[in-house]
């Protein structure tokens, strides 16, 4: 198995001639795979951990909804004031959920948000036939259409050159007064200094982010002082469960290998995904 997001290894073809498949500790390598040039220099397979972190992430982003919903930063900012002062919150059934990219992550987190009687739209690169818990679906090309519709704004989309920048100021603006961006998939799919900018001007009521487009996140950024914006260390696909479930995926696909199946979530080095 590779952790490719903590890796530094250049010569890797020259040091592992007879290297013939790697096992990433992650879905997205697709970038790292390409700006190292493996996929040029070498005949190597490459499968991504994709499933594996489904559930953490869904979650983490079920929980980033609620805590808008509910107003739990007014219910910081009263506890630390010490003030007492009764308010009435909003339920997750009042609100459309867009999301932007519905592989196996997008999927489960409508299934989940259907169990808060939310209504869900979304894209996908295919969007023939119904898909399960999907109110509307649309190809990217319509992401226009997602974009009016959606009061949470959830990216769990590859990061390919077609996705770089995906949502910047115009999309922004496309948005609803007081959505709510929700960035599970990688920081590049986001204009960051237009994020700041809607954020400031107040369009977007807040944010809450995973990744970013400098990792770790610099100190000088706004987005860590922003009173409605959720700062998480790109730690939402972490659990404990999560070595478990990468061990069992490679010692399917070690089986596999060793019996000349096909392996689980081979990488596409064009797609990157």
């Amino acid at each position: 198995m590779f952790d490719f997001d903590h890796s530094h290894i250049n010569d890797l073809p020259d040091i592992a001639k007879n290297l013939k498949w790697i096992q990433g500790t992650s879905a997205g390598i697709g970038q790292f795979v390409r700006s190292k040039g493996y996929s040029e220099k070498t005949d190597w397979i490459f499968t991504t951990a994709s499933g594996v972190h489904v559930r953490p992430l869904a979650e983490f982003v079920i929980m980033s909804m609620l805590l808008f919903v509910k107003d739990f930063f007014l219910v910081q900012q009263q506890q630390s004031a010490r003030v007492w002062n009764q308010f009435t919150a909003n339920e997750l059934s009042d609100y459309t959920l867009g999301i932007v990219g519905l592989g196996k992550i997008g999927r489960e987190i409508a299934r989940i948000a259907k169990v808060f009687d939310m209504r869900v739209v979304g894209t996908r690169r295919n969007p023939a036939g119904p898909l399960a818990n999907v109110d509307e679906l649309y190809p990217p090309s319509e992401l226009s259409s997602v974009l009016r519709q959606s009061n949470f704004l959830c990216l769990s989309t590859p990061h390919t050159d077609e996705t770089t920048n995906l949502i910047g100021e115009k999309e922004f603006a496309l948005l609803p007064e007081n959505a709510v961006l929700i960035n599970i998939s990688r920081g590049a799919i986001v204009d960051e200094l237009a994020l700041i900018r809607a954020l400031q001007s107040g369009h977007l009521r807040g944010a809450s982010l995973d990744v970013y487009s400098h990792e770790p996140l610099p100190s000088d950024s706004p987005l860590w002082s922003m009173p409605r914006v959720i700062v998480s260390p790109h730690s939402a696909s972490n659990g404990v469960n999560e070595n478990r479930r990468i061990v069992e995926l490679f010692c399917e696909n070690l089986k596999r290998f060793v019996e000349g199946r096909p392996l689980l979530n081979v990488l596409d080095t064009k797609k990157l995904y």
